[in-house]
């Protein structure tokens, strides 16, 4: 019986390394995109990323907000959310994993955590597991190929509270992206990388990551507000400085 897995390391495909050249690193997070729900999706992250990369050339902070950017929204966009999570142990990797390691007889027992069914455990917070055996698989190959309804108002897991956090960021994260373009300069540069890095801070599943949102989103009041201020002044100095 296994219950969890601890794979010994292995060298990390040459398709999964990390390029270090940015349009090598865009077509692979868009390639990744696509697979995770569909072209679209794809095209949605590499629009926003470019628009970006164009307004950041004639900056002299070189390439930095971009960067941020890439990382970020993909962040936000690739969220492991229940579809997810059925596609990465149905894709064939998972199983291949287990025949490397594994020998002889042996059963998967997966154990997760739905909402509808576990309810909250101490405090309200930490949700109660439970086991499902090797049945499961075939449940989540189903739900791997419903990915379609990700977001939609067919979606089952949409009301969740991790699951709104998540759409909220996305939207959130897209307008300020939006307002940080509008007037992004040499001086307001350094601040609007900050802003961008932000959901970097969002991690962990469950209760953790509603925590960590929480947090991130004081975070970036505070930045966009210093951000609002530098704009402002620096507005202010082009007017005077303007000829009469």
């Amino acid at each position: 019986e296994v219950t969890q897995l601890a794979f010994p390391p292995q060298e990390v495909p040459t398709s999964q390394r990390m390029a270090r050249d940015f349009d090598t690193v865009l077509a692979r997070r868009v390639e990744y995109l696509t697979r995770y729900q569909d072209a679209s999706f794809g095209q949605r992250y590499r629009t926003l990323v470019e628009r970006v990369r164009a307004a950041e050339r004639p900056i002299a902070g070189g390439d930095r907000l971009a960067i941020a950017v890439a990382r970020s929204y993909f962040k936000l966009l690739a969220c492991k959310d229940e579809y997810e999570v059925a596609r990465l142990y149905t894709d064939g990797e998972f199983a291949k994993r287990l025949r490397q390691t594994f020998e002889g007889d042996y059963r998967v027992v997966f154990h997760f955590a739905p909402t509808w069914l576990s309810g909250q455990g101490e405090a309200g917070t930490r949700p109660r597991k439970r086991a499902f055996g090797p049945w499961m698989l075939r449940v989540l190959r189903l739900l791997a190929r419903a990915k379609v309804l990700r977001g939609s108002l067919l979606d089952p897991f949409r009301y969740g509270p991790e699951r709104r956090d998540e759409r909220d960021w996305i939207a959130r994260y897209e307008r300020t992206i939006d307002e940080l373009l509008v007037c992004l300069c040499d001086t307001n540069h350094a601040v609007a990388v900050r802003i961008a890095a932000v959901p970097e801070s969002i991690r962990g599943f469950g209760y953790v990551r509603l925590r960590n949102s929480a947090a991130a989103r004081d975070t970036l009041a505070a930045l966009l507000a210093e951000y609002r201020a530098v704009a402002q002044e620096s507005s202010r100095d082009d007017r005077v400085g303007a000829p009469a």
